[in-house]
């Protein structure tokens, strides 16, 4: 009988415990569901702040007014502002426009087409931080985050084939060498090949991947140039730590390039000369000596003819430096550490490269002076962008890009061919 009664005790202990836990519960249920009805009766202070609303956003907004004053009195304060003429904003403006252009709804009228350009454009000049950019363009800095991007990937899509397509046929490849042989006195050459870390914030969950070498996070552009300072191919978006050569070996455009599906012309005697030799691309001591790449001697030991090799390879190969320099000086985005994700970065990083090509497009000369020059004696004058901030540069790496038996044999030619009567210029001697 006691058993049965100790037993019948602690079953309704148990019991006294459950009921105890479902009233907490059932406690907690409605403590939460008062709270939200009491949230659901609180009004809201106000929709928007009153400084960002649409009237005030016309009467002292940096586009409706700032904007409107520099396009009709002050055209260089103007392109400095855009970092274009206004010509080529109102360009840019006509064809981008349809495809950022919002229908207008009861709910409330949509940004105009022209500010959600001038607010992308100005971000890309100057680097400035979203919460910073709402007080002069009266616009939330959320919703500039979703401007920037929609007008980027407008950009990209609208003028990418246009102004940045890689060349398909040989006669294209040989308008660039032209350029090169014309220009640099180096001949066969498709582009020169440089790397430039844009710094990111850390990705989320990426560990050490985006840690580059200089101790900061980035991503890498590692791009082709040619002769006139446009960029024609880039891979954008590796990780910081990879270098150039890892990049590069992992490309589309050197998969290409040795199958062959690239359409590179077939080998050509040099000007004056007879033997045929391949066409190639021109890098620093990160890549691979191939038949299709071509590189400076080591500095160690070298001979009159290796020296006068690697000044006329690199006088030629400064093109890349320049475009950077030229690409950064006009898009300062690109200059700051980017608080946005990898693809915001790329997409952001390319719409750059697509504007830097279409302003070398429509006009050529402008930014010139920023631009390495030489004098009458062919002595560098650095550019203006080396005094300033610029991208920096990728780690070189050597080991297992060494040079295989066909790039040193054309290199051996081209060297042979700067040091002759046939390939030689008046004053490569002073140089070395």
């Amino acid at each position: 009988m006691d058993d049965y009664s100790d037993e019948v005790a602690l079953m309704q202990a148990q019991l006294d415990v459950q009921v105890a836990r479902i009233n907490l519960y059932t406690y907690a249920v409605q403590r939460q569901r008062a709270r939200l009805r009491q949230q659901k009766k609180r009004r809201r202070r106000f929709w928007f702040r009153p400084w960002l609303g649409i009237e005030r956003r016309r009467s002292f907004g940096l586009y409706d007014q700032l904007m409107v004053e520099l396009r009709a009195e002050d055209h260089n304060s103007f392109c400095n502002f855009m970092r274009m003429p206004p010509d080529m904003f109102s360009e840019i403006l006509r064809r981008v426009g349809p495809r950022i252009t919002k229908k207008h709804t009861w709910f409330r009228a949509p940004i105009e087409p022209g500010m959600k350009l001038a607010i992308t454009l100005r971000h890309l000049a100057s680097g400035a931080k979203y919460m910073d950019m709402r007080y002069g363009w009266r616009v939330p800095h959320n919703t500039i985050s979703k401007i920037v991007r929609e007008v980027c990937g407008a950009i990209v899509d609208e003028y990418m084939n246009e102004v940045m397509a890689v060349p398909t046929s040989p006669e294209e490849w040989r308008v660039i060498a032209d350029g090169f042989r014309t220009k640099w006195n180096f001949p066969h050459t498709l582009g020169a090949l440089d790397g430039k870390h844009v710094a990111v914030r850390c990705p989320p969950k990426s560990g050490s991947t985006y840690f580059n070498y200089k101790k900061f996070f980035s991503i890498v552009l590692l791009a082709l140039v040619d002769a006139d300072y446009k960029i024609i191919w880039a891979d954008i978006g590796g990780r910081g730590a990879a270098s150039d050569a890892q990049i590069w070996n992992d490309s589309d455009l050197k998969e290409a390039t040795e199958s062959g599906e690239i359409n590179h012309p077939p080998p050509d005697p040099l000007p004056n000369d007879t033997q045929s030799v391949d066409w190639f691309y021109i890098g620093d001591d990160a890549f691979g000596l191939r038949n299709f790449m071509q590189k400076p001697f080591s500095q160690r030991s070298l001979t009159r003819e290796e020296r006068i090799f690697n000044y006329r390879l690199s006088r030629a190969r400064r093109v890349s430096e320049n475009a950077f320099g030229i690409l950064a000086n006009r898009f300062q985005v690109m200059l700051t550490t980017m608080q946005h994700d990898p693809a915001t970065v790329r997409l952001i990083t390319t719409t750059c490269i697509v504007l830097h090509n279409l302003m070398r497009t429509r006009y050529p000369t402008m930014q010139n002076q920023l631009v390495d020059r030489e004098d009458a004696n062919h002595q560098l004058i650095p550019g203006a962008w080396r005094q300033d901030r610029h991208m920096e540069d990728c780690v070189t790496v050597q080991g297992p890009n060494t040079g295989n038996k066909e790039g040193k044999r054309l290199r051996n030619l081209i060297k042979h061919w700067v040091n002759s009567d046939a390939g030689e210029v008046s004053w490569q001697d002073n140089m070395i």
